[in-house]
């Protein structure tokens, strides 16, 4: 239950910082789907939060 919790924190905060993120090139990886619904787009940054995290938990670990 925890993870499913900070997957979709992780998931709302890639939402508001999609902008930023494509600049810097992290919106863009293969697994990051962006769906197109009724005249709404929905964004879906798998890779990328799997990349976060493995840095983040990299970072905890060697800290």
């Amino acid at each position: 239950m925890r993870w499913l919790v900070i997957f979709f924190v992780m998931l709302m905060l890639f939402s508001g910082l999609g902008a930023w993120l494509k600049k810097i090139g992290l919106g863009r990886l293969p697994g990051d789907f962006t769906l197109r619904f009724a005249g709404r787009e929905f964004y879906l940054p798998l890779a990328t939060s799997l990349l976060l995290s493995l840095l983040t938990s990299w970072l905890v670990h060697w800290v």
